[in-house]
């Protein structure tokens, strides 16, 4: 059986202020295939942030083991981490004195080591995955000057320039238009499938990954549900915690309804 890019058993996590600890989700136990989108989904204040940063060794976490290709990631030095996950945050960088193509090339840091000089293979990388991401006319601009949109697609370019087998992202779609967020997901989803990529990604958007996401992860108070978003959809797992008054969800069409107020 192979092994998967990415396994989590009996996680919790959370936050630790000198003795105080704050758990915000306990009992975690999933996993990720390789080449496969999986978005990461919850009610807010699931603790889905906190989920991403603590698989990224940003934050510790409070119990229970993450093991990246078989490997637990305490055993990963830093450096070797950078080559096997790469992270998309919300938050901006802080780069805004850095071009397009100058933010694209930091992605080759893990491997060029922090004198940063770049060989023509790196450059080669890098023009490749600017063409992928569809960021190459845009190269010259700096990262101030980038829409919303050029933003996301340019970091994910960054983190397509570590070459690691895992991609994170936290909130990708936020912010970006429908056909925005659209372009996104279907670029995420050829990440996956044509070049092999395992990529998680939280999201509120949940009727567009529904229809477009293969794989969920469902973080609830009892742990994450995993499963197809048609699997989760019929035993009731989507509308058990996506439903509120006067809203119905209809595991047919994967859709939301509201109900007539009158």
């Amino acid at each position: 059986m192979e092994t998967p890019v990415l396994s989590i058993a009996q996680l919790a996590t959370g936050y630790t202020a000198g003795r105080h600890r704050t758990v915000i989700a306990r009992s975690l136990s999933a996993s990720l295939p390789a080449a496969s989108v999986t978005a990461l989904i919850g009610p807010n204040g699931a603790g889905k942030s906190t989920l991403l940063r603590t698989l990224a060794a940003l934050q510790p976490a409070l119990g229970g083991e993450v093991c990246w290709l078989g490997r637990p990631l305490a055993e990963y030095t830093a450096r070797e981490l950078a080559r096997t996950i790469a992270v998309v945050l919300t938050a901006r960088p802080a780069a805004d004195g850095l071009t397009a193509r100058q933010v694209v090339e930091l992605g080759r840091l893990p491997h060029t080591g922090f004198g940063g000089r770049l060989t023509a293979t790196d450059r080669a990388i890098v023009d490749d995955v600017m063409r992928l991401t569809e960021t190459e006319a845009f190269s010259s601009r700096l990262l101030t000057a980038l829409s919303d949109g050029e933003r996301q697609r340019l970091m994910i370019a960054k983190a397509l320039a570590q070459q690691t087998p895992a991609i994170l992202l936290d909130e990708p779609t936020a912010f970006l238009d429908f056909p925005g967020k659209v372009s996104l997901l279907r670029l995420l989803c050829d990440l996956a499938h044509r070049h092999g990529k395992t990529v998680l990604l939280s999201t509120h958007d949940l009727e567009l990954t529904f229809q477009m996401v293969g794989r969920l992860w469902l973080l609830s108070p009892d742990g994450i549900i995993e499963g197809t978003p048609s699997q989760l959809a019929a035993d009731g797992s989507l509308g058990r915690f996506f439903t509120a008054p006067g809203v119905s969800f209809d595991a047919s069409a994967l859709r939301f309804r509201v109900s007539d107020a009158r």
